[in-house]
């Protein structure tokens, strides 16, 4: 594949995100590395909250067909509550197995506190039902609010080591858009959807 297009989604709906500044410079290193990049912003789209019976409500049409053309998928959130935040939980459940099959998918989180992992996780286990394939590499930002030098415009990072570790997320969802699926885990074929 030469050139992968890879879409991020933040969830978070703040103004002066810290992770859409940081899924916008892991879209940058994608882009260096070889890959066409798409932000889609969630403050951007019309998505209310999910209805089973309205599946197709507001942007959820054109929004579900940005992801299902993505040959790698980048999901950041910040934590809340140790786990991911509610716009891109809604985001994910108008989405599938036809958007997520086979997927490359890489994890960012930002956290207010020090220990930004178990969104992280719960975000993978959500990919994994939907058989998406999970970079083992993740990117964490702690201590948000220190992260970037500056004010709320100012995107130079203050740790390079985190600034590493993010622009590495965006360089191996390119590195690995084109891997071959492994056949559908037990989460997958397990996940049948909401009957009620």
């Amino acid at each position: 594949m030469a050139h992968p297009h890879v879409v991020a989604i933040p969830g978070s709906l703040r103004d002066a995100s810290h992770t859409r500044k940081a899924l916008s410079y892991a879209l940058d290193a994608a882009e260096d590395a070889g890959g066409g990049t798409e932000l889609l912003d969630l403050r951007e789209w019309d998505l209310p909250v999910y209805d089973a019976d309205a599946s197709d409500a507001g942007d959820a049409a054109a929004f579900t067909e940005r992801v299902r053309a993505a040959d790698a998928v980048l999901l950041g959130t910040p934590v809340y509550h140790g786990s991911y935040a509610t716009p891109l939980k809604n985001a994910l459940d108008y989405c599938g197995f036809d958007e997520f099959d086979g997927t490359t998918v890489g994890l960012l989180s930002v956290a207010g506190g020090a220990f930004p992992i178990t969104a992280l996780d719960h975000l993978r286990s959500v990919c994994r039902a939907l058989n998406a394939w999970v970079l083992p590499h993740q990117a964490a930002v702690p201590k948000a609010r220190n992260a970037f030098d500056g004010g709320p415009d100012d995107w130079t990072w203050a740790d390079e080591e985190v600034a590493e570790r993010v622009a590495v997320l965006g360089e191996r969802v390119v590195q690995y858009a084109n891997i071959e699926p492994d056949p559908p885990c037990l989460e997958s074929r397990e996940n049948v959807g909401a009957d009620d």
